[in-house]
């Protein structure tokens, strides 16, 4: 039986899935940025040629190490070379993009010799340049001039307002922002306006946007902060504490609201409005949230970068920009956005999380564990601290700790648990040999969650596995693959299910199917090893546990299948599988 690696976050409504509803059917997707990659080699000869120095731009720069490439880049461009300087330009602005530098992009920024994606991308570096060294009035020209069109529109119509109070223009400043279809646009720029119009001291038109956002079903959660923050600058603290307290009955446990209560409860310094840089800087997350969701991570990283370069503080922004190098494979670059969220935070428990499972991934289990455990004795009350730490004790087989961690975060939940915290601490339990607990605390998850896959794969499986309540188990099972007829695991876990009841026919036949979904899971492959090997398929049964062995297998399958190797397994009785 085979489980996702990670259980389902706990989150009640993550920005990036919240942005993703706001934005269906969907904001324009932006084109992928035209990153070079070069699997060219070259020799330290090379490196004073201006070609070489532009092959050890590429490679820096599929390495992940943009900074390097920049400089690679610049040296080749003072070279004197014809052929290749406008190409060797282009990448030298690609990678002072990707490496955050946004004034040498800005002067780096491609004319009309290279593509039209370069082109707008250039001109909205141009537009953060400007706007961050005091030159307002010449990044609203930029604006106004059209140059910076799609796939860039809709950063551009929210940057537009903030552009316009920096340069003295108090209407355009408040004018909210229209890109019709755009949904992003439409609700992110009523909080531009919101935060424009309180500026403005115009605050009764600021809390009716404000009120406009909060009001937005589980969107609005985004918001809360927000509108709070301008409920405890203007005074109103009951107001704001009421408005938190009712956020976080949708919300239980979110660090950032209970942070905000507490501040505004005990008449704490309210936060301050947002700087014109900041809220300018805040016009791009949506959009790179968007598209890191859509796996459009250059772009992605383009947007963060320019963000953070008007807004270093900000610590939401960093966690994603860990997100994005990740999926770029720039593993250290992802640990050091993680690793630079302060303790005191309320992204530290999420940073810490993230850079626990960047180690965990890289098989350093030992550093990993360390990171939640720091994290969870820092913040024991904190929910998310608790669950990774849990999470990772299960992920190296500590399951009994795992669900001695998970007791306290259910005992502080109080009233009905969490289905998903109910299904983690039953996996504990069970594989702690701890049956009867985790049979409780499975079927209460069920019984929140009747058509959840993981959960009747799960114990579904486990009935079939001790001979229980064999129909309802085997229909639980097949209910699973339907709803992920492409899941291995769940395919696997339909075919074991058939190996242990003794049909080892049907049990070939989805194993075969599962291996074909999985090809590289060694439990996968041991399994249908073991169904050739019952209906008299010895040679291939011991291909597949062969090849189980070159699958890097944890230490329990790898004895098994290193003991079916030397010899097969036992005679099936034949009472047993006539009864079966």
């Amino acid at each position: 039986m085979k489980l996702r690696h990670a259980l389902p976050a706990l989150a009640p409504l993550a920005f990036a899935a919240a942005v993703a509803a706001l934005a269906a059917p969907a904001a324009a997707k932006p084109a992928k940025t035209e990153a070079p990659t070069s699997d060219v080699a070259f020799g330290d000869s090379d490196r004073g040629s201006s070609y070489g120095l532009f092959l050890a731009g590429q490679a820096a720069m599929k390495n992940g190490r943009n900074e390097l490439a920049l400089d690679y880049f610049d040296r080749a461009t003072a070279a004197d070379i014809d052929a290749d300087g406008q190409t060797i330009s282009a990448r030298a602005f690609i990678a002072a993009v990707f490496a955050g530098d946004v004034p040498r992009a800005a002067r780096l920024a491609p004319g009309e010799e290279a593509g039209v994606n370069l082109q707008r991308l250039g001109a909205l570096e141009k537009v953060v340049d400007a706007l961050a060294d005091g030159r307002a009035g010449e990044a609203r020209d930029i604006l106004a001039s059209g140059a910076v069109t799609m796939p860039h529109r809709p950063v551009a119509a929210l940057l537009a307002p903030w552009v316009a109070a920096a340069a003295g223009d108090k209407e355009g400043a408040v004018a909210r922002p229209d890109l019709r279809g755009d949904r992003l646009v439409e609700v992110f720029g009523q909080l531009g306006q919101a935060q424009l119009f309180e500026r403005a001291r115009r605050y009764d038109e600021a809390e009716t946007d404000y009120m406009a956002l909060t009001s937005l079903g589980d969107a609005g959660l985004l918001f809360i902060l927000d509108h709070g923050a301008f409920l405890e600058r203007r005074g109103r603290r009951a107001d704001a504490v009421a408005l938190y307290d009712r956020a976080l009955q949708q919300a239980p446990g979110d660090s950032g609201l209970l942070t905000a209560r507490q501040r505004a409860a005990r008449r704490g310094k309210a936060p301050p409005l947002p700087t014109l840089r900041e809220g300018a800087a805040r016009a791009f997350l949506p959009f790179a949230t968007a598209m890191a969701g859509e796996r459009q991570s250059e772009m992605a990283l383009a947007y963060v970068r320019m963000s953070l370069y008007l807004d270093p503080t900000r610590e939401d922004t960093r966690v994603l920009l860990g997100d994005v190098l990740g999926a770029l494979d720039d593993a250290d670059g992802a640990r050091e956005a993680y690793a630079s969220i302060p303790s005191g935070s309320p992204y530290y428990a999420s940073a810490r999380a993230k850079l626990a499972w960047s180690y965990q991934s890289a098989k350093d289990a030992d550093r990993g564990l360390g990171m939640a455990r720091q994290a969870y004795e820092a913040y024991p009350d904190d929910r998310d601290a608790a669950v990774t730490y849990a999470d990772l004790l299960r992920a190296n087989g500590r399951f009994a700790e795992s669900a001695e961690v998970l007791d306290g975060v259910i005992s502080r939940a109080g009233g009905e648990p969490d289905w998903r915290l109910l299904y983690m601490r039953g996996i504990a339990l069970e594989r702690s040999g701890q049956w009867p607990a985790a049979e409780k605390d499975l079927m209460a998850a069920l019984a929140q969650q009747p058509n959840e896959p993981e959960l009747l794969n799960y114990l579904g499986y486990a009935w079939i596995d001790r001979g229980e309540r064999l129909a309802e188990a085997m229909d639980m099972v097949k209910r699973a693959v339907a709803a992920n007829p492409r899941s291995g695991a769940m395919v696997d876990s339909l075919g074991w299910a058939y190996f242990r009841i003794g049909d080892f026919r049907r049990a070939v036949e989805k194993l075969e199917e599962a291996v074909l979904l999985s090809p590289a899971d060694p439990e996968i492959n041991s399994h249908l090893g073991d169904a050739y090997w019952r209906v008299g398929r010895q040679i291939e049964a011991r291909f597949q546990w062969s090849r189980t062995l070159t699958l890097d297998p944890p230490a329990e399958i790898k004895a098994d299948a290193e003991t079916k190797l030397k010899a097969g397994l036992p005679p099936v009785a034949a009472s047993a599988v006539a009864a079966n």
